[in-house]
């Protein structure tokens, strides 16, 4: 039972990892109908700012998680406005194109400047090891991971259910010319939440960094688990790809623990079973 429990808690600190690089995607889908494949790339290059200011800067690891996280808006931000904003009205083939090309370009660079080879986090003392909770032996950090997702979360379900500005992104979610014809500011609704979420996917790429490794491989090694979060847990929402996310994370841990010679499937086959009972995603909207 205590072993069973175990690969449970890294599944899900897993499963949050992916959601809160994710939910930026989710947004960007739903809102924009954009398909950002190098929303990765913004994960990457979080961890990278995160180590490198840590290594260069003698900043603590607790001043470079939020420097990661704004770096990667401000960033998020000066892109949607210079770049992506003149792709929203393209077809997917040449938005994709627009992104691998940006994974090719982000990915030589990176091995270009900081080369191949996996990056080391300098965790704090407070974040190594073990902690014992309730009679269970569970790492420090992944406990840490699984409590700021679980505030971003809360942050983020009031900011989209209880504020202006959640009233104003449901609105252009639902029809986006019918809440440029009230008054709402459209475009600068998109550029605040592309900013959101590349700085979310920062921040989920600097916690990864030490859990999921940091390479310049990172934004294609992982695209495709993003993707699927999204999909599972449907475009636009935030519910959705928290569930999706752990769902896929708990099922892909649990595969390479008890099943290592099939882990590869684990995590497909769990996608063909949900998106057949689901369709739309999980919390997705039907045509």
């Amino acid at each position: 039972m205590e072993q069973l429990i175990g690969v449970l808690f890294d599944g899900v600190a897993y499963g949050s990892l992916l959601f809160l690089v994710s939910v930026g995607l989710s947004v960007t889908l739903g809102l924009m109908n954009f398909v950002h494949l190098a929303h990765g790339v913004f994960a990457m290059l979080g961890g990278y700012l995160m180590v490198r200011s840590m290594a260069l800067w003698g900043l603590s690891y607790w001043e470079a998680l939020p420097l990661a996280f704004v770096g990667m808006a401000v960033l998020g931000a000066a892109l949607e406005r210079l770049l992506y904003r003149h792709f929203y009205k393209a077809g997917p083939l040449d938005q994709t194109l627009l992104c691998i090309g940006i994974i090719l370009i982000a990915m030589a660079s990176a091995t270009y400047v900081w080369g191949p080879q996996q990056q080391s986090v300098m965790l704090p003392d407070r974040l190594r090891g073990n902690a014992e909770l309730l009679g269970l032996s569970l790492g420090r950090l992944r406990l840490f991971v699984v409590a700021v997702v679980a505030l971003i979360t809360l942050a983020l379900a009031y900011l989209i259910e209880r504020t202006r500005f959640g009233a104003q992104v449901r609105a252009a979610v639902d029809n986006r010319d019918a809440a440029a014809g009230l008054g709402i500011g459209v475009d600068g609704l998109f550029t605040l939440c592309f900013a959101l979420g590349t700085g979310l996917a920062g921040l989920g790429g600097a916690l990864a960094a030490d859990v999921l490794g940091l390479d310049p491989s990172f934004p294609i090694k992982y695209m495709v688990y993003f993707l699927l979060v999204v999909a599972v847990g449907g475009a636009g929402t935030i519910k959705g790809p928290l569930i999706a996310g752990l769902l896929l994370g708990v099922c892909d841990v649990a595969g390479k623990y008890y099943v290592p010679e099939a882990s590869a499937f684990a995590i497909y086959l769990m996608m063909v079973v949900l998106l057949i009972a689901f369709p739309a995603g999980l919390y997705g909207r039907r045509a």
